[in-house]
């Protein structure tokens, strides 16, 4: 199961660049991008991917709930999807990786999307819903980043490092033109303002990959462990992705997190991140799909169980550290039996080549082949 390290990890990093690089990544995407309830919707993507859709022959309405991060992919996909199979619908309901993974571990949802794979103590939890000996499993869906986004006054391009990144969200670099920060940004004229940091309220995947990224490489300047719950002392908190997003736009001097599709939504300017690579690394996706490429199997006991390993310290050329992989949570075995048939056809869709290809212009990175592969091999043994 482990992803080497080897001739064939290069070539899927070349790939997965290939791939990402043939899209155009200035889309801003949907305007919908909270999914928070009603059927299917959306824009974008179902007229190219319907030929790639297989309907189930027992179709059936799903619900879903979790990841805010992949809210703007589900959006694609559903609407693609109900379009082919117009009795196929998906309620997705937002509100992050935490309250998804409770929802799915309490019977509610079919199936939910995280931006962190299932503690032991959730895969535990999750034995009560998933009948015959099932139990809850990671399945890789939807690749992606976090920016670092700011609206600094008279800054239009910034470059932090983890270090720094770490105090400025732990309240221990609280001006902008800090030695710190200035010694990144040589030539920049910093403001002498206040650092407003924002961070999300709510359980999320997007802050346990931020706060992993920190405790990796901030050789020990963030005193947390990665979480999805927020440690940082200091600065204000904001709703899901979109909440933080909408602060940083409208608060001067301000700085926060977020999915690579809320910043280009938003128009929000995302910070370069030196790693120790010979120049700073920007925020897209061609960069996070270098990381993303190299992620290994993290080891999980159940083989159908997906999990992946993120390099968050990588100092390779090119390679954009803080990146997120979303799975979808389904169970191995014991999944509703009115609607296992349409999640499986909903999955075969999202992890195609077509399904992949349709969320590359929203700000995220398809998954290079060798995990793909391994997902539809899952799919197709869920019952």
């Amino acid at each position: 199961m482990k992803l080497q390290r080897n001739g064939r990890s290069k070539a899927l990093a070349i790939g997965a660049v290939a791939l990402v690089s043939s899209l155009s990544l200035a889309a801003c995407g949907s305007d919908n991008n909270n999914s928070s309830a009603g059927s299917t919707g959306g824009t974008g993507g179902s007229s190219t991917s319907a030929a790639a859709i297989k309907c189930a022959d027992k179709q059936a309405p799903m619900l879903a709930a979790g990841s805010t991060a992949q809210g703007t992919a589900i959006d694609v996909w559903k609407a693609a999807f109900g379009a082919a199979c117009p009795s196929s619908t998906l309620n997705y309901s937002g509100g992050g990786s935490g309250a998804g993974v409770q929802q799915f571990n309490q019977g509610k949802v079919t199936f939910a999307g995280s931006d962190a794979a299932l503690k032991a103590t959730e895969v535990e939890a999750s034995k009560a819903v998933c009948t015959g000996g099932g139990q809850g499993i990671d399945l890789p869906m939807v690749g992606g980043l976090v920016s670092i986004i700011f609206n600094v006054q008279g800054v239009d391009h910034l470059v932090l490092d983890a270090p720094t990144l770490a105090k400025i969200f732990d309240s221990q670099i609280t001006k902008w033109n800090a030695p710190e920060i200035a010694a990144l940004n040589p030539g920049v004229t910093l403001p002498a303002a206040d650092i407003q940091a924002f961070h999300r309220s709510d359980d999320s995947g997007t802050t346990q990959n931020l706060t992993a990224y920190l405790a990796k490489a901030s050789n020990g300047a963030w005193a947390y462990p990665a979480a999805k719950t927020w440690a940082g002392k200091g600065g204000q908190s904001a709703a899901q992705s979109a909440g933080v997003s909408a602060q940083v736009k409208s608060v001067p001097n301000s700085i926060g997190y977020a999915e690579l599709s809320y910043a280009q939504q938003n128009n929000l300017k995302s910070a370069s991140i030196a790693t120790g690579a010979s120049k700073p690394v920007d925020a897209t996706a061609v960069n996070a799909a270098t990381t993303i490429a190299t992620a290994k199997s993290a080891g999980a006991s159940n083989p159908n169980d997906l999990a992946l390993s993120l390099d968050y310290a990588t100092k390779a050329e090119g390679a954009y550290p803080i990146v997120l992989v979303t799975y979808e949570i389904v169970c191995d075995k014991g999944n509703k039996p009115e609607t296992l048939d349409t999640l499986k056809a909903f999955l075969n869709y999202t992890i195609s080549d077509a399904g992949q290809h349709a969320i590359g212009d929203k700000g995220y990175v398809p998954l290079p082949k060798e995990v793909s592969d391994k997902v539809k091999t899952v799919i197709g043994t869920l019952s």
